[in-house]
């Protein structure tokens, strides 16, 4: 399908109001559509089913399904234009107010933290701005245009709203039995070399992540290996980031007890994960939604050709169909509602962390979004 008649397809679907969700996977070309036949809101029940699944932060609420059997997919070749600059205009938001809040609400995660409650802790904001172009759209072309190493996505159903977001944060990839995850944290700005020196706070945020995740997949993965830590970009930002892989044992776990395992991880909750997530709940003063979730292709088909080699010459010809499961974690995100953009930005709360620094980091976060605007 061509560029143009692929979003005319979604225009239409929007129009009519009914459920869809588009997206490009990290340093990929195509873009996949799927529009659901019916405005009905189905939900997954134990992460069996087959489709695009959609998970609000809280993990005791449902997950969203676009069921692969109610629903048509399509996909097209994205079209490249040139990058659009980083806007000004954002330069001269009055933050007072919203600044006392957030530097108040991290005060009190380091008191917490100092008194034991929990290792780290994750606090976010939300922050509301009027939108010149309301074209959904638009935004998701400027969202693939300057985030090529991203999950970018546009997903919509009209009982629950319109999101679109850019991650950089894998949660689970699986293939068959191959089974990967990545431990993602600490933040700091891009200023033109991944080689920075990185402060004992964001390596110590790094950590508890893989500590976590290896801790939570060490009964249910076999050969697990990790990669070094290295520093990757993402937008005008770095992060810290460890790649974890090896492969799933059979019948040991369900899928959705391995993901309500891991999620949310100590990259967007906290260590111990129940403390810091009673925590959050308790002093962010608002609803997270969706917001630090996760979303992504749930159980679809995917064939490969087997890997060529003289052992395997006369098999070339056979494909191998498995079931594959790409998850994202839910952050560089926005929910769009009547004229507005509500942004969400956070960052992980240790006890060495600077209430003003962490501050800044929100507001560098939220640049990234608002770039796109």
């Amino acid at each position: 399908m061509t560029f143009n008649a692929f979003f005319n397809r979604i225009e239409n679907q929007y129009q009519a109001e009914l459920p869809f969700v588009i997206y490009r996977k990290p340093n990929e070309n195509n873009i996949f559509g799927l529009l659901q036949n019916t405005n009905d809101l189905f939900f997954t029940e134990d992460f069996t089913e087959k489709g695009f699944v959609f998970s609000p932060f809280d993990n005791t609420e449902k997950s969203v399904l676009m069921p692969l059997e109610f629903s048509k997919s399509f996909k097209t070749v994205q079209e490249i234009s040139n990058k659009i600059e980083t806007s000004k205009k954002w330069a001269g938001i009055n933050y007072d107010s919203e600044k006392n809040i957030h530097i108040n609400l991290v005060k009190s995660g380091i008191d917490a933290l100092e008194n034991n409650q929990f290792k780290k802790v994750v606090l976010s904001r939300s922050e509301t701005v009027s939108l010149s172009n309301k074209n959904p759209f638009s935004i998701f072309k400027n969202l693939l245009e300057n985030y090529a190493s991203a999950f970018v996505y546009c997903w919509y159903h009209p009982k629950i709203g319109l999101w679109l977001g850019a991650t950089p944060e894998t949660l689970v990839k699986i293939e068959g039995q191959r089974f990967s995850i990545m431990a993602l944290a600490g933040t700091q700005n891009y200023n033109g070399s991944l080689n920075v020196k990185w402060q004992k706070k964001e390596l110590q945020e790094q950590q508890y992540v893989t500590d976590f995740i290896l801790d939570n997949i060490k009964s249910t993965i076999d050969n697990i290996k990790t990669s070094p830590v290295e520093t990757v970009k993402a937008g005008n930002l770095l992060h810290l980031k460890t790649k974890i892989w090896g492969v799933l044992k059979r019948n040991t776990i369900s899928l959705k007890d391995l993901l309500y395992s891991l999620h949310p991880t100590p990259a967007v909750c906290g260590v111990p994960k129940i403390e810091a997530k009673q925590f959050i709940l308790k002093h962010e003063k608002y609803n997270r939604e969706f917001y630090t979730g996760f979303l992504g292709e749930l159980n679809l088909e995917v064939t490969s050709a087997p890997r060529s080699g003289k052992r395997n010459i006369e098999n070339r010809a056979y494909a191998i169909t498995k079931n594959s499961t790409q998850l994202y974690v839910n952050l560089r995100c926005m929910q769009l509602k009547e004229n507005n953009a509500i942004i969400y930005v956070g960052g992980g709360i240790t006890e060495s962390s600077n209430p003003e620094s962490e501050w800044e980091e929100t507001v560098a976060k939220s640049l990234v979004i608002k770039k796109v605007l």
